[in-house]
């Protein structure tokens, strides 16, 4: 299962408001409201939201070069006719303000001026109202009747199904976005650490740093950071998840690692190379998802440089989930190649696997990369990932993510086994 088909099975893409669906449905109303101002003649057609004590003007379609309205205008609710048209204190339907004294009582009438108006209330699916549907004319119209107030009605049906939709994904990302500025500000997000355990001496390599969201909703932490990309705070978050797992440096045995997960967005910014100033480079490692996408390998490869000049390591994770973790390999060339744990599963009962990971580990020989296999969950699955000549290992067989303070006191089992087997009497 991929990162976004994570973020899928919880829900994520269906219910997260994005940049790109709002620009359609922006796109779509202001094709109603166009559509209906031309079929009624008149000069200014705008869509109102009534926002406590003012009204904005989300959407204006004109053909007049000079009108005073624009988008994102907003006046007080107790001027201009909207309010007094929800009130009843006005028609919804005015061919000519000129013979109506209420009409002429609005200072709005003669500012714009007003000749003509014709305005509908836009009622949400809930029943709630949202805002009015309207379009005038500087000049009056004695042929606007009850057939143009209903072609205004139909047209406010349309735009009212277009702002539903959109006010539902609003209201899903708005609370999306709560969410993960809580995790940033609060102090509930912890690290844990998986030990990194090599197949040859059974001595661990490293550890790698993980993240765990005590908040609610209970989600994987790969689903976290998804919703955290969506609302554009997902590198904030991995910055924040860095910051914490650096930590566990002060635990870490001599000539171990730390591994660390970032998008190559957090490692184009500034604020990492940042928190990588104050660490020693030859004890980290960073792990590029082989999800996360990447436009431009030059920049990418030119940001890490100076690091990687000081002894920091590059891993590709994930590789064999994709296309992209071989792209990844070949324009970064890592120093360690981390294998997905759906590659590694139940490789001992699969030829296949067993034949697409035994080239990896040619490759990586060629290469002078180190190949690490996640997802380990059984003493097979490590016995054969060993006869495949896999250089490391990390899993739930091999050791479980504990808390920092414990990486220190931790032996990992496998280097008793190895040890007992080299003082063994022959025979």
């Amino acid at each position: 299962m991929t990162f976004f088909d994570s973020a899928r099975q919880y829900g994520l893409h269906d219910l997260l408001f994005s940049l790109e669906q709002q620009t359609e449905a922006d796109e779509r109303i202001n094709n109603i409201l166009a559509t209906a101002r031309n079929c009624l003649g008149m000069d200014i057609g705008f869509i109102a939201e009534f926002a406590g004590s003012r009204r904005f003007f989300r959407y204006l379609d004109t053909h007049m070069h000079d009108a005073a309205l624009r988008v994102g205008d907003w006046l007080p609710m107790d001027e201009g006719y909207c309010q007094r048209i929800i009130d009843g204190e006005l028609p919804e339907l005015i061919p000519d303000t000129a013979v109506l004294p209420a009409a002429q009582e609005v200072a709005a009438t003669h500012a714009f001026p007003i000749g003509s108006h014709l305005s509908v209330p836009i009622r949400l699916g809930d029943g709630r109202l949202y805002g009015t549907f309207c379009c005038f004319s500087t000049r009056a119209d004695p042929t606007l009747n009850q057939r143009d107030l209903q072609i205004l009605r139909s047209f406010a049906q349309f735009a009212a199904f277009e702002l539903d939709r959109s006010m539902e994904k609003r209201i899903h990302y708005w609370d999306a976005e709560t969410r993960i500025l809580d995790a940033l500000e609060q102090d509930g997000l912890t690290m844990v650490y998986q030990p990194i355990v090599g197949l040859g001496d059974g001595n661990v390599l490293g550890f790698e740093a993980l993240a765990r969201f005590p908040f609610s909703p209970s989600r994987p932490p790969n689903v976290w950071f998804a919703e955290a990309f969506e609302v554009e705070r997902g590198v904030d978050l991995e910055l924040k998840a860095i910051h914490l797992g650096l930590e566990g440096t002060r635990w870490l045995p001599e000539g171990a690692y730390l591994a660390l997960n970032a998008s190559p967005a957090t490692l184009l910014d500034p604020r990492f190379a940042e928190l990588a100033k104050g660490q020693s480079p030859q004890q980290i490692v960073v792990e590029v998802t082989e999800h996360a996408g990447i436009h431009d390998y030059d920049r990418l490869g030119a940001a890490l440089a100076p690091l990687r000049a000081l002894g920091m390591r590059l891993a590709v994770d994930d590789a064999g989930a994709g296309y992209a973790s071989l792209r990844h390999i070949l324009n970064l060339k890592p120093d360690i190649i981390k294998l997905d744990a759906e590659l590694c599963r139940d490789i001992d009962d699969d030829p296949a696997r067993r034949a697409l990971i035994a080239s990896l580990v040619a490759f990586a020989r060629d290469t002078g990369s180190t190949l690490i296999a996640e997802g380990v969950e059984t003493a097979e699955t490590l016995e054969t990932l060993k006869k495949l000549g896999i250089d490391a290992a990390q899993g739930f067989h091999l050791g479980r993510p504990m808390a920092g303070i414990e990486i220190g006191k931790w032996r990992p089992s496998l280097a008793q086994d190895t040890q007992s087997l080299l003082t063994a009497p022959a025979g």
